[in-house]
């Protein structure tokens, strides 16, 4: 069995354990920015340790599957939940509104059978976002680097408890971290403006083309979409006059969903693409909405994108 996000297993640990949102999704109203004030909130969110999380031991390298070794069942009731930082990290402190790249295992926690292990290979889950109240209980007052183990009832007669063993691998930036490359003449110009938000320059007879063009403004080195995965992104849209029909950088929170579930020609700007890349994308009608008209967009209307790749995951992979 594959592990779900963690928002995703609310239903098996109920709220006292798991995250509110779903998986990067962007939703919340966290600031991409934290400031200080952002991580104390945080910190003061962090579930108490206790004897059941505290007697964990847990062997295995960071980052890989780890191993435990606990007393059985763990009796661990009302729903309570236990955390420890096992391993410390000498990273920077996790702030609300944060997306954190992680990898975890649970096990059962009446057998310390292996329930469901992901995140150790890139590409496999999304970074969540957290807050005070969206997995502050988890990730309150850790560090990058940091191993957590998590006790917790959950509710749930088949598997009543269950412990978790947490690794913090790191937070994905709200923008595109890769490689400048050469612009193509010709095309839409992009000047990028506080923490990354675009504002992009159509030129006068700008020529549309058959089939979406795609210029990779920025190159990175992460996993590559594939079709079919969720990604998570940053990405402003305009019509060839200029205007912004919409924007992820209106709340400045990156937004996820499926290549599948976008335009055909936005589709195409992504798929292929790797994690850290900044692309443009010229959308002729035809792989854009067409003849339909789409709020602001009129009937007929080529899209140019410019989109930031934060992250991706197989959604076969996912457990959804």
């Amino acid at each position: 069995m594959r592990l779900r996000p963690l928002a995703a297993l609310s239903a098996a640990a109920v709220s006292v354990l798991l995250l509110a949102g779903c998986a990067g999704a962007g939703g919340g109203d966290a600031s991409p920015s934290p400031t200080a004030s952002a991580a104390a909130d945080l910190c003061s969110s962090a579930a108490p340790s206790g004897a059941i999380s505290d007697g964990v031991k847990v062997s295995g390298d960071f980052g890989a599957e780890p191993t435990v070794d606990f007393t059985k069942p763990i009796d661990i009731t009302d729903l309570k939940l236990e955390r420890t930082v096992t391993t410390k990290g000498d990273g920077a402190a996790l702030t609300a509104g944060d997306f954190v790249d992680y990898a975890a295992t649970i096990f059962d926690g009446a057998t310390g059978a292996v329930l469901s292990s992901q995140g150790y290979t890139p590409g496999e889950i999304l970074p969540e976002q957290i807050s005070a109240d969206n997995g502050g209980q988890l990730f309150g007052c850790a560090t990058i680097g940091s191993r957590i183990t998590v006790a917790a009832a959950t509710g749930n007669e088949t598997t009543p408890s269950v412990i978790y063993v947490i690794d913090v691998l790191g937070v994905t930036p709200t923008a595109a971290s890769g490689e400048p490359q050469t612009p193509v003449d010709g095309l839409p110009t992009v000047a990028l403006g506080d923490g990354g938000n675009p504002t992009i320059t159509v030129p006068a007879g700008l020529k549309i083309p058959d089939t979406t063009q795609v210029e990779v403004l920025k190159k990175g080195d992460g996993a590559t979409v594939q079709p079919g995965d969720t990604v998570l992104v940053q990405y402003t849209g305009v019509l060839t006059d200029g205007t912004v029909f919409d924007s992820s950088w209106k709340t400045g929170v990156p937004v996820s969903f499926q290549t599948t579930q976008v335009v055909v020609g936005f589709g195409k700007a992504l798929e292929g693409q790797t994690v850290g890349s900044q692309v443009l994308a010229v959308i002729p009608a035809s792989e854009g909405y067409g003849a339909e008209e789409k709020g602001s967009i009129p009937a007929n209307s080529p899209l140019i994108f410019v989109v930031d790749i934060l992250a991706t995951s197989v959604t076969s992979n996912s457990g959804q």
